[in-house]
């Protein structure tokens, strides 16, 4: 196949979550077809980046736009779309050039089919186009709205929020309707957007992890009461977990475990989360190696009460043989199971209960460890892979290109409940 993939915004290096699962998925398929990576994004011109991405994708693509990153232009620039009908985190990233050049890419005898990664890269695509495009929604963003919305206390925020949801609602809506396919990353996803579109046309790929990367270390050795939090720091639904859980939920762990400490792990710390940093919390900013912070936890935390789509990090955590403790919110969609591999909990009290009962029983955090761990195996990114390929060959009519001896999806459940139609 020839495939085309559209993503707004830098994909190196390997931040976020969504990122990851883009980058993982992206080069299983360049290893297997011919795949453009067409990348865009704001600031400066990055010889560097784009550098860097033509060595793992060969013959990418970037542009440039110049649209402001931060700070006060990108204030004034969101005032100047106040109003636009689409959300800002979608309409900041419109562009002519990139505009463009989709037009010309989706031609007739261009590519088989393209990728619109994330709902931001849909608003470069043309309206009209004769190569089928599948929509790769990470998250449905416009819950994500309505999560900050409902969580926010200052009521200017909240206002903002609320009319972002609003648009984001409207803008999502309408492009799940216009995709002949969505692939989606959880069913409970799935079932938020087959509100708005039959389902057959949405896809579930699972979250993957990286398992050479990601490895338990189940040697015989005395774990220091360290509960650990990793995430890119800088992301809203990230800082307001770690609020959360450092006003409501670690005063009472420190109150029985006096020497406990708690370290938050990830890049560029808010201002907010950076107050925390005292005799007991850790504030580490980016780390050489996140496997190594793993190892060295007694527990991993996910306190997120804003999000969607699936966190990679709790596959990461569980592959690397760690305990977890999750609010709801943060294992959403993952194949996960209370009280075999994961504990979750969405109170403070119970959230704290569940960390003091890991932190103070060995053997039951080891039966929760090596039950992480068993689950994450079955995650490997080839095979989470390979079903999203089974989803572009059936859109571009490829299916019969498959070798007799295929086998698909290694070690997940590979054929979807329901058939996409096509």
């Amino acid at each position: 196949m020839k495939v085309l993939w559209v993503k707004a915004n830098k994909l190196l290096p390997l931040h976020s979550g969504g990122d990851i699962r883009s980058y993982h998925i992206a080069r299983y398929l360049a290893s297997r077809h011919d795949l453009r990576f067409f990348s865009y994004y704001d600031g400066s011109s990055d010889p560097n980046y784009e550098r860097r991405l033509a060595e793992d994708f060969p013959g990418a693509c970037c542009v440039c736009t110049g649209r402001p990153e931060s700070g006060p232009a990108r204030v004034l620039d969101y005032i100047s779309r106040l109003g636009d009908r689409a959300p800002y985190a979608v309409s900041r990233f419109k562009s002519a050039p990139v505009q463009k050049r989709l037009k010309e890419w989706l031609a007739p005898s261009g590519f088989d089919v393209a990728i619109c990664d994330f709902l931001d890269a849909a608003v470069n695509f043309p309206v009209s186009h004769e190569v089928p495009v599948v929509l790769f929604q990470h998250n449905v963003e416009s819950e994500i709205w309505r999560r900050h919305a409902e969580t926010e206390k200052n009521s200017a925020k909240r206002q903002i929020y609320a009319m972002e949801c609003r648009k984001m609602l409207a803008y999502e809506k309408a492009a799940v309707q216009r995709s002949p396919q969505v692939i989606s990353v959880s069913e409970h996803d799935r079932k938020l957007m087959s509100a708005w579109v039959d389902p057959l046309r949405i896809t579930v790929v699972p979250t993957g992890v990286d398992l050479r990367q990601y490895q338990p270390d189940f040697s015989e050795r005395d774990l220091q009461p360290l509960v650990v939090f990793v995430g890119a720091m800088d992301w809203e639904p990230n800082i307001d977990a770690v609020e959360f859980f450092c006003r409501e939920v670690w005063p009472a762990v420190l109150a029985r475990i006096p020497q406990a400490k708690f370290r938050i792990v990830g890049r560029n710390p808010d201002r907010r989360v950076q107050r925390f940093a005292g005799d007991s919390i850790e504030v580490t900013g980016r780390v050489p190696e996140v496997i190594d912070q793993l190892h060295e936890a007694a527990v991993v935390i996910v306190p997120l009460r804003i999000g969607g789509g699936t966190r990679l990090k709790i596959y990461e955590a569980m592959a690397a043989g760690k305990a977890i403790v999750s609010t709801s919110v943060g294992a959403e969609g993952l194949d996960v199971h209370h009280g075999r591999d994961i504990t979750l909990a969405d109170d403070p009290r119970a959230f704290g209960e569940a960390i003091l009962m890991l932190l103070e029983n060995a053997d039951v955090r080891k039966r929760y460890e090596h039950a992480a761990a068993e689950l994450a195996a079955r995650y490997d990114w080839p095979a989470v892979a390979a079903r999203f390929e089974e989803v572009l060959e059936k859109v571009a009519g490829h299916a019969a290109m498959r070798p007799a001896d295929y086998v698909p999806a290694r070690g997940i459940d590979s054929a979807p409940t329901e058939r996409p139609a096509l």
